[in-house]
């Protein structure tokens, strides 16, 4: 099996999953708050929707624009200090409390300007509307980008995706639009179109003051996405970081049984219609079930990615209908979508002259997601109990797709081999259902058993063939296996395709350094079926972004007495390259939880090893060592040849 089919093969068993099985109607109810805050996690705001009042957020109006029947208002607020949200505001006339439309903008650039016909439109309705631009293509300009354009890879490991910035700012916009006069907020909407659309399902999704949502070309499943190669088009605001290994239909779960509009184009560039369908399709039963089957409907328009007349007047006549209580006229919206609207220029719509010297949108990548802070520990007992923790945390978000119920491992001993020192053993094994891969191992020929080894996870596909340079000088009383990880040699892909790669495997709960300790994991259990391995003195060893796969394959498994690392990365929290080339260190969300340094110093009290230099990053983990003392070791070498391993050897 090659990556790019394992990835698709994953894709559609989270696609053919999504809401595939649904409980009672009470039973939903009950789960919904669970599912609600596993989807926030997801988009990283957990933080900040914690429940806690936060009142509306202070506004600026920087200028009006009068037309007939209603007036534009340029506004900006800040939804968290710093992070500027500029609008504008659409008022119609008619007295009393009105409902309101959030317009949610795509990728279009000058977007106030290029969504405005939205503003018109439902004014002239009696729908307040907030135009609400994005922190990407907005007056204040930040980064939606990450892995998309500029190999920011450990966006993933922060947990964080700029759908929850986007998301948190229309969830503000809603505050702001609920203390407006004029505005009944117990009959708000929400809608826009691209990432505009995607927003809207999310914002839907975390918000019940939505009542009614009208998404447009913005639905798909992750089974489309990957195996019809959708996501290369996609920016990276369009997903959430899917630890819990979610689809579309999922989403939309927490939007019923609220009307939902799902608008889509026949010959949409960057959706699959079919998939399309597939989410609607799911989502009937669970609105069915909920009594609202009216509430739930799919328009489907002959067009590419773009409005069409019969979407805007769809979506005009579900704001009607559910916002406003009235029944529409389908004609007459036709032909009021057909009166022409003159245009405002786009000058006259800015809210800024310059932007604020005081703006955080440039920087929010930066700080929006918060990195756990090292612990404090002080005893043996402190690092077991927050280890307990962690271990506990990592299984629920970086490592949850990891099977229940491991495959058969299959091992096969394919070659034996003898000289006057070692015996070798070509072995190959099969790590999780399609993955078969190779190891070569070497016994000491004159160490009677059982025989402490040390698994080597290397970067190179000569390592079976030539032995690992690294281990150069270890101890010849101690075997060595060397272990080719998924990626390396035999099950390598080209660096061409690592960069859908990296990005599939984030939509299907993976990065490609999480499947890699599976792997390690996999093969440390091959070690322990040998008859001759003495599976109390078993180590591992990694080097470069190998380090990352063996100090996580050392955590969760225990019970390792030696842990050897080369040129360990200093954080999961450093960039790649542009074309998903570079270090795959990422692990999702595991940032929230801990960094590598720390991971490393819970280790204790296996004997850590570094060969060669260290980042100054690990002086966290080399002070724990210190603090707590035997019998955990810590030891710097220059080469193996100077490491006793008295935790390995006899």
């Amino acid at each position: 099996m090659n990556v790019v089919e394992y990835l698709c093969r994953e894709a559609r068993r989270i696609t053919s999953s999504s809401l595939s099985r649904l409980p009672s109607a009470e039973q939903w109810v009950r789960e919904r708050k669970e599912r609600w805050r596993a989807f926030v996690e997801m988009l990283g705001l957990n933080e900040y929707l914690d429940g806690k009042p936060r009142g509306a957020p202070e506004y600026e109006v920087t200028g009006v624009i009068e037309r007939d029947g209603y007036k534009i208002e340029k506004l900006y607020f800040e939804s968290l200090p710093g992070l500027y949200v500029t609008c504008n505001l659409y008022v119609p006339e008619e007295k009393g409390a009105k409902p309101a439309a959030l317009y949610l903008c795509g990728h279009a650039f000058d977007q106030k300007h290029h969504y405005q016909l939205h503003g018109h439109k439902l004014a002239g309705l009696g729908f307040v509307t907030l135009i609400v631009e994005t922190i990407q293509k907005g007056e204040v300009r930040g980064h939606h980008h990450g892995p998309y354009h500029r190999g920011w890879f450990n966006w993933y490991s922060l947990g964080y995706t700029p759908a929850g910035v986007e998301v948190w700012n229309a969830v503000r916009a809603l505050d702001l639009l609920q203390r407006l006069p004029g505005v009944d907020s117990s009959r708000m909407g929400a809608t826009g179109i691209s990432g505009g659309g995607a927003m809207t399902w999310f914002t839907a999704a975390v918000d019940d003051r939505v009542k009614a949502a009208a998404p447009v070309c913005s639905t798909g499943t992750v089974e489309s996405h990957v195996c019809k190669r959708t996501l290369d088009h996609h920016c990276d605001c369009m997903f959430w970081i899917n630890t819990r290994m979610w689809d579309m239909p999922d989403v939309g779960a927490l939007i019923a049984p609220r009307p939902l509009l799902i608008v889509a184009a026949a010959r949409d560039w960057i959706y699959d219609v079919q998939s399309v369908k597939v989410v609607y399709e799911r989502l009937k039963p669970l609105y069915e079930m909920l009594g609202a089957p009216e509430n739930l409907r799919l328009v489907v328009t002959p067009s590419g990615h773009s409005y069409h007349e019969d979407s805007r007047v769809a979506i005009y006549a579900w704001f009607i209908k559910h916002l406003r209580g009235a029944e529409p006229d389908l004609e007459a919206l036709r032909a009021y979508d057909r009166e022409p609207v003159e245009e405002v220029e786009s000058q006259r719509l800015r809210v800024f002259a310059e932007p604020p010297q005081d703006e955080r949108v440039s920087t929010v990548h930066e700080w929006f997601a918060r990195p756990a802070e090292a612990p404090a520990i002080k005893t043996a007992e402190d690092l077991e109990r927050f280890k307990e923790r962690v271990l506990q945390a990592l299984r629920r978000a970086p490592f949850a797709w990891f099977p229940d119920e491991p495959c058969n491992l299959d091992v096969r001993v394919e070659l034996e081999q003898e000289d006057e020192k070692w015996i070798g053993y070509r072995i190959s094994f099969t790590s999780e259902e399609g993955w078969r891969l190779k190891m070569q191992v070497y016994r000491p020929k004159d160490v009677e058993p059982p025989v402490p080894v040390l698994l080597l996870v290397t970067e190179s596909g000569r390592s079976l063939t030539f032995g690992e340079p690294l281990s150069g000088g270890l101890d010849p009383t101690v075997a060595r296996a060397v272990v080719e990880v998924r990626g390396v040699g035999e099950t390598s892909w080209g660096s061409e395709i690592q960069w859908f790669v990296r990005r599939a495997a984030m939509l299907v709960g993976r990065t490609v350094a999480s499947m890699r300790v599976y792997d390690a994991l996999r093969a440390l259990e091959v070690l322990e079926q040998l008859e001759w391995v003495d599976r109390s003195r078993m180590g591992i060893m990694g080097s470069g972004e190998m380090s990352v796969v063996a100090v996580y394959a050392a955590l969760l498994r225990g019970g390792l007495r030696a842990v050897v690392l080369h040129n360990p990365p200093p954080s999961h929290n450093i960039p790649s390259n542009p074309d998903g080339t570079g270090p795959a260190v990422e692990l999702l969300g595991v940032l929230r939880v801990l960094d590598l340094p720390v991971a490393t110093g819970l280790l204790w009290p296996a004997e850590l090893v570094f060969l060669g230099p260290r980042s100054a990053a690990y002086a966290w983990t080399e002070e724990l060592y210190l603090k707590l003392g035997p019998p955990g070791k810590e030891r710097h070498v220059k080469q193996l040849s100077e490491w006793q391993p008295c935790s390995l050897a006899r």
